[in-house]
This record gives C-alpha cells, structure tokens and sequence, in this order.
C-alpha cells in the first residue's frame, strides 16, 4: 500500500474508520474496514488478475515461500513482524480470490 493510496482520504475521514472498530485494529480487520470505505479501487476481477501473474499454474492459491521471497526483497520490503501477520490474518493455504473479495468488498466471502 503506498501512500498515494492514503491520499484519497482525509485525517478526518482515516480517523472516522479507526474508531468504527470495536477493539484494536489488526491486519484481517484493516482490511474489512478499508474495503468498505474503498474509493476508487480496482474491479475485484483486476485484482484476481494481478495475483494470478504471480500464480501461473491458476491453482488458486501462491506459494508461501515465493511470495515472501517477493515481500521481503522487492519494492517496499515487509519485515520479518510484517511476514508473520500477514500469515496470520490470510494463511498461505487460502485461496487469494478470497483475499480479493474482502479488499473490494469489505467481508468475507460466504462459502456456498
């Protein structure tokens, strides 16, 4: 997320979000949040698109190790804290379409 992204909103507007949550804000919550005040945000299936470049065999799932190979030496590096939450608010064993829902959505996907 750059901050470009965060530019879109105001101070006033990112304090409104944090104190709609209930508790302390963690990634999984974020997330919830930031897509139900999303502005301008890419289609769900755009985003579908981009993860499936980094997932050529279309399994619907990347693999862990390649994709915090990629997290942790390209662009704006995650640190070793960032790793370890993403994997605990999205374990690398679910499927990224998922992911893309809440971040365009807001919620979690029922499961049919």
């Amino acid at each position: 997320m750059t901050e470009e992204s965060f530019s879109k909103y105001s101070n006033e507007e990112l304090e409104a979000m944090g104190k709609e949550a209930s508790g302390p804000i963690n990634f999984t919550i974020f997330l919830t949040m930031f897509g139900e005040n999303l502005k301008g945000a890419d289609p769900e299936d755009v985003i579908v698109s981009a993860f499936k470049v980094l997932e050529p065999e279309a399994t619907g799932f990347i693999k862990k190790e390649f994709l915090e190979e990629l997290l942790i030496t390209q662009c704006d590096r995650f640190t070793t804290e960032e790793m370890t939450n993403l994997w605990t608010a999205f374990p690398p064993d679910v499927d990224y379409k998922n992911i893309c829902y809440v971040i365009t959505h807001g919620e979690v996907k029922d499961e049919m």
